[in-house]
């Protein structure tokens, strides 16, 4: 079942990689796929192109505190469960894959936008496009404005291509179970930020996005739910995170399609300010483990 394309018609030193990406993202695939899940990490990439670096006001480590940080590592045993991992390598603050295509502020730019560019979404008007304009603090990324042939740069070659590698994922899976579950994987501050609904609150250890109910099932998110609780985490659903680009434009419960987005607390497993594991993600990651466990083992034809 196809979902259409998302197309338009047009240490911390030594976890950088400063090079051009020649690897948009990785599939870490089983050696067979046993469980209808698809695992999906969009935002914990690292590798920073040097003229993207060069062409900031921002160091390096304020870069890196709007990476969802060690994501993909806390999920890193899906595949060895039978379940593919898809992670981005490209970093979010670079271009964000939980965006529509073509979110994009025109203050960041030289030129006029195209017609078919997403202008006045919320996501733009706080500065947090395809191609963000600021970091999670506020502060601006760029030291001079953009031509728009460089976001359409890394549009073609990072956005789309890790979407059409997750819609690939995703039929695949259909195809073999009769229906797909979609864990779109994030993490949050421990804190809410000056542009967060909660700022100055701390946070509870797990939110669940599904859209108020509408990108999946009321059984997969319950799972999810029971699952965490079980292991003595707090988790709430929706607050203050719904569900991105990413959960809406997969998720079709109604077709067999179920995504939920996931957003751990930072403190439970890593230095925020310094952007380093702390000892707990160990911890975290076998946990984890028992989640993907949990999701895998419910039958997408049923729900």
């Amino acid at each position: 079942m196809g979902h259409g394309t998302v197309e338009s018609n047009e240490a911390m030193e030594a976890e950088i990689q400063p090079c051009e990406i020649e690897t948009p993202h990785e599939v870490l695939a089983p050696e067979a796929q046993t469980l209808p899940l698809v695992v999906a990490s969009p935002h914990s990439g690292r590798n920073y192109p040097p003229a993207f670096v060069a062409a900031s006001r921002l160091d390096r480590l304020n870069l890196r505190r709007s990476e969802d940080g060690f994501v993909d590592e806390l999920f890193a045993a899906a595949p060895d469960m039978g379940a593919p991992l898809l992670r981005a390598n490209f970093p979010r603050a670079y271009v964000d894959a939980n965006r529509e295509p073509f979110e994009l502020d025109p203050r960041m730019f030289r030129d006029n936008l195209p017609g078919y560019a997403n202008t006045r979404s919320p996501r733009v008007a706080a500065g947090l496009g395809t191609i963000a304009r600021v970091v999670a603090s506020g502060a601006d990324i760029y030291r001079e404005k953009l031509p728009f042939s460089e976001a359409l740069h890394r549009i073609r070659s990072y956005y789309w291509p890790y979407h059409n590698a997750l819609r690939g994922l995703i039929e695949t899976t259909e195809s073999r179970f009769g229906g797909c579950i979609l864990l779109d994987c994030h993490s949050m501050p421990s804190v809410g930020g000056p542009m967060d609904r909660d700022a100055g609150h701390r946070r509870v250890d797990f939110v669940l996005g599904d859209c108020h109910g509408t990108s999946c099932g009321a059984k997969v998110a319950e799972t999810a739910e029971r699952a965490l609780t079980g292991m003595g985490y707090h988790v709430t659903r929706n607050t203050p995170y719904s569900g991105g680009f990413v959960t809406r434009h997969y998720g079709r419960p109604d077709q067999g399609a179920h995504a939920l987005q996931i957003e751990i607390n930072r403190a439970l497993y890593m230095d925020e300010r310094n952007v380093r594991r702390l000892p707990g993600i160990s911890v975290l990651r076998e946990d984890l483990r028992q989640l993907i466990a949990a999701l895998g083992a419910l039958d997408p034809t049923s729900l």
